[in-house]
């Protein structure tokens, strides 16, 4: 019978903010696969946990999952961890979960940390929608294009960032998502936690001369749009939604009707706004 691969969740920076459950399972698993060997000891050795480490990264995530998956295959349990914070969140172990679906072993997430979720809920800007991007590319032209791809999305946006590019990615930001509300967090839990908040050009003034280090989130406010920007893009939805309804097999009536309810609108309202008539 298949056995059972755990992602467990470590700390992305306190040791103490790691779970009683993911200790646990580090105790008790046949093999802890990680980022680096030497890192996740350190984090064993603190609370004192003996066992077998093997290194699982992104040179060679193709072929260790291969092999993890065997083992799996064979009944033994394995825990898979990253250097900081939750595997397969731009880290290794995207490979390893769909070889063991593949081989049948159960796939158990152990939860914990996560540096954007926890940059979000700090940033003082709504949280109810968020799109996370990972990291934003490192050359600037794929940078801002990146971020003409998302200025619109009717989300919080949150991205990783390297501390060397932080000023040169600020005034992409600017350029790009216009001077919204935003805030950058670094190294969250640790003792040099530091959140930034303010538009992005009070954050450029506030960080201008400094030489940033330590991991970085950037979290910005969802995009205001004009509200004729935002009817048209209602009007583009709503026309979408109903054609699909009328696609469905309701009438065009009934397609209105249920539509402008999802919508919060009025049969009205979403009549004027569609120009669909009903019959």
């Amino acid at each position: 019978m298949p056995g059972t691969l755990y992602l467990v969740a470590t700390p992305i920076g306190n040791l103490q903010d790691i779970s009683l459950r993911a200790l646990e399972i580090l105790r008790t698993v046949d093999l802890i696969a990680c980022e680096d060997t030497r890192h996740t000891r350190k984090l064993l050795t603190h609370f004192r946990i003996s066992n077998s480490l093997t290194s699982y990264h992104e040179h060679n995530e193709q072929e260790r999952a291969e092999e993890l998956g065997e083992r799996l295959l064979h009944g033994e349990s394995i825990a898979v961890v990253s250097d900081a914070g939750t595997p397969g969140i731009c880290d290794p172990g995207i490979r390893i979960v769909q070889r063991a679906v593949e081989v049948g072993a159960n796939v158990v997430p152990i939860p914990g940390a996560a540096a954007f979720v926890n940059a979000v809920v700090a940033s003082g800007i709504g949280a109810d929608s968020i799109f996370f991007g990972g990291f934003l590319p490192s050359k600037g032209g794929d940078r801002r294009k990146r971020l003409r791809e998302v200025k619109d999305f009717p989300a919080t946006l949150v991205f990783y960032e390297a501390p060397h590019r932080i000023h040169r990615s600020l005034a992409d930001c600017l350029e790009i998502l216009g001077d919204r509300q935003a805030s950058v967090a670094r190294e969250l839990t640790k003792l040099h936690e530091t959140i930034v908040r303010g538009t992005i050009s009070d954050i450029i003034g506030k960080l201008a001369g400094q030489t940033v280090k330590g991991e970085i989130v950037l979290v910005f406010d969802e995009v205001k749009l004009a509200p004729l920007r935002r009817e048209t893009a209602t009007k583009e939805k709503l026309k979408s939604r109903v054609k699909a309804l009328v696609f469905e097999g309701l009438d065009r009536k009934a397609a209105l009707k249920m539509a402008a309810k999802e919508y919060g609108l009025s049969k009205s309202e979403a009549y004027e706004l569609t120009q669909i008539k009903s019959r």
